[in-house]
């Protein structure tokens, strides 16, 4: 059995480090929008854009926005509270998903829905398998469970 876990080495390696390479990715381009929501754009410019399109209480949604890309981004780069970060990123894009690009048309098209789509259930998926050992919810982890087992 040993030796099929040092055989499985490699594979992990792999997977975790495809991981942090994903979660840094995705958490750019999350950082990116939501900073064009907060300061390039505003967020009282924000908040009227999605009132012209019709999105549901347009500030509140506004801040959600912006304020969930922001976060949600930099925690998936530094993969802390990825399950959560990666949920509420999610949940964002599903609104946008169907407030504003379902709307639009077929894949590709402007404004179309498949950037929002693949990026929901990317964030998704990354909540779901968890952030992998290149992150703090790895070290916070191995820390409270050392505690633990130290004190048991």
């Amino acid at each position: 059995m040993s030796r099929l876990r040092t055989l499985n080495r490699p594979v992990h390696a792999s997977r975790d480090l495809v991981l942090l390479i994903a979660r840094v990715g995705l958490g750019v381009v999350f950082i990116a929008h939501g900073w064009q929501k907060f300061s390039t754009n505003g967020l009282d410019a924000t908040a009227a854009g999605f009132d012209q399109m019709g999105v549901p209480a347009p500030t509140l949604s506004a801040y959600y926005a912006a304020g969930v890309e922001l976060i949600g981004g930099a925690a998936l780069i530094l993969g802390v509270l990825t399950s959560v970060a990666g949920l509420l990123l999610a949940v964002d894009m599903a609104g946008a998903f169907l407030f504003v690009h379902a709307s639009k048309g077929v894949f590709v098209a402007a404004g179309g829905w498949e950037l929002v789509v693949v990026l929901g259930l990317f964030a998704l998926t990354i909540a779901t398998v968890g952030a992998g050992r290149f992150s703090l919810d790895n070290a916070l982890t191995r820390s409270t469970a050392g505690r633990a087992s130290v004190s048991a």
